[in-house]
């Protein structure tokens, strides 16, 4: 898993780089964006007692990978060392397991509002209760991080992206080509970099 999560760390810091080459000095509030992230968790989840509500598990999966993103810029934000990073971030023993998702999310953000910390025990709590395994986070880690990518290089910032294709969002299209995947791929990063270059220039 540590070696998962070194991965991991670089790829966020090869994205962030291309957004703001100086990411690092610029002293973003990453906490903050992990708190939107966990409130439209909390929409997809369901929390309206006043309305029936249906939990869509796949976009709650994908918030946490989206939080998981800033966790991992908060970190590199701190500090240089991959291995120390690593090993704060591997999954520690469970602690006051809760199965209850809404109730976790109000632990989880009211740390990230009042002290401005990502609670790692919570947040793998989180995950158990989504039925995201850690190889499962690893691999919709990478395909959102190859998603980021792919936005920034083609006009996500200036705004001349387009995120529908042909009627699917393309978080939507992502999921598509990671339910594809198998054994057979050899660079995972690689092939979910092409075939989203193969689809968009379908629509663009």
């Amino acid at each position: 898993m540590k070696a998962q999560i070194k991965e991991m760390l670089i790829l966020q810091d090869e994205v962030n780089r291309v957004v703001t080459e100086d990411w690092k000095q610029q002293g973003y509030p990453w906490y903050r964006a992990a708190m939107v992230e966990s409130i439209e968790m909390l929409e997809h989840f369901g929390f309206k007692w006043w309305k029936k509500q249906t939990p869509d598990m796949a976009q709650v999966q994908l918030e946490l990978v989206d939080i998981w993103h800033f966790m991992l810029s908060h970190y590199l934000q701190q500090s240089d060392s991959l291995d120390d990073i690593a090993d704060l971030l591997i999954a520690p023993a469970p602690e006051n397991e809760s199965d209850d998702l809404r109730a976790l999310i109000d632990s989880f953000v009211g740390e990230l509002a009042s002290k401005q910390q990502f609670n790692t025990h919570v947040f793998y709590n989180m995950l158990s209760v989504a039925e995201l395994s850690v190889d499962d986070l690893y691999l919709q880690y990478l395909g959102k991080n190859t998603l980021n990518r792919f936005r920034q290089h083609n006009g996500y910032k200036d705004g001349s992206y387009i995120k529908i294709w042909d009627g699917l969002e393309d978080n939507e299209v992502l999921f598509q080509i990671l339910a594809d995947i198998n054994d057979s791929v050899t660079n995972t990063a690689d092939h979910i970099y092409q075939s989203l270059t193969a689809k968009y220039q379908l629509i663009s």
